[in-house]
């Protein structure tokens, strides 16, 4: 079963890429777009890379102590 805290990460990913997503085509566009919203893509892309070099670290440490 997935924790709270594990479906908080999916939904993290998702706003981060439909947010990049909308980032780009707006771009593309030629649409003059707030300089807060690539700041707000990479918070959420640190928020994930994180996470993610967390858990490879933890799952280093498991097989080396197991």
């Amino acid at each position: 079963m997935k924790t709270t805290f594990d479906l908080m990460r999916v939904w993290a990913a998702l706003t981060g890429l439909a947010l990049a997503a909308g980032y780009f085509v707006a771009l593309f566009m030629g649409v003059k777009l707030s300089d807060t919203l690539p700041m707000l893509i990479s918070a959420i892309g640190g928020f994930e890379g994180v996470l993610y070099g967390q858990d490879l670290w933890f799952k280093r440490r498991g097989r080396q102590n197991g």
